[in-house]
């Protein structure tokens, strides 16, 4: 009987890459298996209902009873995978038709679909080079849809045998997280070795870059490549990928290739795996783009130093230089003089004007251009007139951005002498972003982008702007330390400035204490349990414990304080409710429950209270309770030694001793009651709580750098809204957003970078004001380099 094998070498080989991969992730089958049945189990703890306990139940039972027969239904059929011909297959799908498919199969698909995602996000790169090596075996340009090596095609398999033993397709989803993690660490693995073992065997394709660049029209019709196939290059998963895997092959191959090539008059270059969107995903939010407009400013100020260090001779120098004195001298007199007023036309004027209209931008721009030349005139060295020269046209392009309001802009025009005082002293000024100088101008800058001159002129935030410039001018000396100090102050201005609003201030008011209601609740629900860890509890009691009553215990810290009269009582109804549910053998146990529990009762009642729970929804709790503390009248329950309960009681009692400064996790945040708390008009405020996707931690970093008063386009509901970041809560948890028509917006963390890793909200702008401001006078000097000494 003739063998099935291919005969050769390179589908030979390809062949025992797949044999592995399958082998290794059946053998993983047993572990997978185990994972569900513990994942079964803990939900099957954390019933709530009980019908909810009946349905698990019959999940756990169907499945311990079926579990053996999935785990080798499915491993054989992921080894019956392996009998397809991909490259046949590869040519019979092209003439695949349209069928119709029942509910049961579109159910399959989907739910295999979702896993497979799931197992290529975190397969990266090692699925890409496995697709390109076992392509550049079989010298196809795509592997089949029903390849093995693709994770949906197993992860389908595993799906149909799931139903086909018998087991309920609706147990699925709630095991999906568990089966998840245990898939992805065998597929991973899997991958790993199929590539070591492709690599031993010396097939290494190469990264090729020019394939990751998009081909126009005309760059195809001039390189002769056919529309076609020119599409296919560019979008991903076409026939043309990221990889040229043409370079390396074993020798073998590359003999059988050569022939293969003469006889049909050369050969086609050989193609990567296809490409995921969830790649192209992956690699942009792996680092924050904070981080990476970081970068990019970094590159910007290198560019800048290099062109100063190649025109100007004396520019690059290790010790810091003084100014020259007559250059010094001149900066002097148009301080001492009081011409700190470019509408001053050089005469001096202490002008007690403050509104200015683009007129006046235009006048003090012609202003700061000669007062700019003479001081040129004055300087010594060519690093003095290039200094000048590109602090100069910095300020040409800040009073040139026309969605600065025109009276900011000629405050900040007022600051060219001082920032060009600090570029003299400190050549660091060009070197990063991070000067304080730079940060203050980007900062105003940044809050004001977008105001018109009505809304502008005579606030408080304009206000600000001209204490600021007054200050820095009227300060003996200008450096880094007197922009670090005034830059201190307007952060903290903003913080008060943002939020002063009534609306808003009560709103930034009660969503700090929301954060540190549920933030307490979360540390008091972890103590408890740690207490009651060895105790022979209830578990009644401890789900009203850990449930309820953290909740009661952190809103009576909140509003009272957590050593108040009233929320020491409420601590010590949790130890005495504790040892009232444990077993009472004794008639004098027995007698003192008797006369304690109205007291107790009514303690609870009041707790409950304190979180608004309806009567109805009171009187189910204190019904389980009493249900509880009748069955330890019977001694139904286990007894607890007293030196516990005493215990308890004291570590209640200075519970907040306990707590961890570390973070803990999301908060909970219920926009239903949040708005029932306000007692105001809520239609204003949306409340953007936890859910959605799951950011990546670069994304999260970036939600926690957001600077007060920038400016952000937020999608929300399908509604495109300009919001101001305007508050972050002490914990860094809760996030407001403030649009112009008076529309509030308070985000959870995790929601607040899954909106930035989704695009949903964006910055207004992508560059800082001075950075964009170095990059135009960069573009100057580019075209006239002979300007910075002239």
């Amino acid at each position: 009987m003739a063998s099935n094998a291919p005969s050769h070498p390179g589908m030979q080989l390809a062949r025992a890459a797949r044999e592995s991969l399958v082998t290794e992730v059946a053998q993983a089958m047993g572990d997978v298996s185990r994972t569900v049945a513990g994942r079964l189990t803990v939900l099957l703890e954390e019933a709530h209902s009980t019908r909810e306990m009946h349905e698990r139940q019959d999940a756990w039972t169907a499945f311990q009873r079926l579990s053996r027969a999935w785990e080798q239904g499915t491993a054989a059929a992921w080894h019956r995978a392996l009998q397809h011909d991909s490259h046949s297959s590869a040519v019979r799908n092209v003439g695949s038709q349209f069928e119709l498919m029942g509910d049961e199969v579109v159910e399959n698909k989907i739910l295999a679909s979702r896993l497979a995602v799931a197992i290529l996000d975190k397969l990266g790169e090692a699925y890409g080079n496995l697709c390109a090596r076992i392509q550049l075996l079989e010298s196809t340009s795509e592997l089949s849809s029903q390849d093995p090596i693709r994770p949906e095609v197993l992860m389908l398999a595993m799906v149909e045998q799931w139903t086909a033993v018998g087991l309920a397709r609706t147990i699925l989803p709630l095991v999906s997280d568990a089966l998840l993690r245990e898939l992805v660490e065998h597929f991973v693995h899997a991958f790993a070795t199929c590539n070591d073992l492709l690599l031993s065997r010396g097939v290494i394709p190469t990264v090729d870059l020019r394939s990751r660049m998009k081909r126009s029209d005309a760059a195809g019709a001039s390189t002769g490549m056919p529309r076609s196939a020119q599409e296919s290059h560019s979008r991903p998963g076409g026939v043309e990928s990221d990889w040229n895997a043409t370079r390396f092959e074993p020798s073998n191959l590359q003999t059988s290739r050569q022939g293969a090539g003469a006889a049909g008059g050369g050969g086609a270059p050989a193609t990567g795996g296809p490409r995921h969107a969830a790649d192209e995903t992956r690699m942009m939010t792996a680092v924050s783009p904070l981080a990476r407009a970081r970068r990019r400013a970094q590159g910007v100020m290198g560019h800048l130093k290099r062109m100063l260090n190649d025109h100007v001779s004396d520019f690059d120098r290790t010790e810091q230089q003084p100014v020259s004195p007559a250059l010094a001298q001149a900066i002097a007199r148009k301080r001492d003089g009081g011409d700190t007023d470019p509408m001053s036309d050089g005469m001096v004027v202490q002008t007690e004007r403050y509104e200015y209209g683009v007129a006046d931008v235009s006048h003090a721009a012609s202003v700061l251009r000669e007062r700019s030349n003479v001081l040129k005139q004055k300087a010594a060295t060519q690093a003095e007139k290039a200094t000048i020269e590109v602090v100069a046209l910095m300020f040409q392009s800040i009073l040139a951005e026309e969605r600065i309001p025109p009276s900011v802009r000629v405050w900040f025009a007022r600051l060219q002498l001082p920032v060009l005082r600090v570029a003299l002293a400190e050549p660091e000024f060009f070197s990063t972003v991070d000067h304080p100088a730079r940060q203050l101008i980007d900062r105003m800058g940044s809050c004001v982008m977008g105001f018109d001159a009505r809304a502008i002129n005579g606030s408080a935030l304009e206000a600000e702007i001209r204490r600021v410039v007054q200050v820095i001018e009227q300060y003996p000396e200008t450096g880094r330390r007197v922009f670090q100090l005034v830059f201190d102050e307007f952060v903290l201005f903003l913080s008060k400035f943002l939020t002063e609003k009534g609306s808003t201030q009560r709103l930034v008011s009660l969503a700090q204490q929301v954060e540190q209601k549920e933030t307490l609740a979360i540390q008091y629900t972890i103590e408890l349990r740690n207490m009651l860890k060895d105790m022979p509890v209830r578990e009644e009691i401890r789900a009203f414990l850990f449930k309820v009553w953290a909740e009661v215990l952190a809103m009576a810290a909140v509003r009272n304080g957590a050593q108040h009269a009233d929320t020491i009582a409420l601590k010590k109804a949790a130890s005495e409710l504790v040892w009232s549910a444990s077993a009472k053998p004794n008639r004098a146990d027995r007698a003192k429950v008797i006369q304690s529990l109205p007291t107790l009762l009514q303690r609870l009642r009041q707790g409950m209270g304190l979180l608004g729970l309806d009567t109805p929804g009171q009187e189910t709790h204190i019904k389980t309770i009493s249900d509880t503390l009748a069955d330890a009248f019977m001694s139904k329950t286990e007894a607890i030694p007293q030196a516990r309960i005493d215990s308890m009681a004291a570590h209640l009692a200075n519970l907040e001793d306990f707590f961890s400064d570390e973070a803990t996790g999301d908060l909970p945040l219920d926009p239903e009651s949040i708005e029932m708390m306000l007692g105001m008009d809520a239609s204003t405020i949306d409340i953007i709580a936890d859910g959605g996707s799951k950011p990546t931690d670069a994304m999260l970093a970036w939600a926690q750098e957001l600077q007060l008063g920038h400016w952000f386009m937020l999608d929300h509901n399908r509604q495109v809204n300009r919001v101001q970041f305007a508050w972050r809560s002490d914990r860094k948890q809760l996030h407001l957003f403030a649009a112009m028509d008076g529309r509030s917006y308070l985000v959870q963390a995790r929601r607040l970078a899954a909106y930035l890793q989704a695009g949903l909200l964006v910055p207004q702008e992508e560059e800082a004001l001075t950075l964009r401001a170095t990059r135009d006078a960069l573009a100057k000097l580019d075209a006239n380099p002979e300007r910075l000494l002239t």
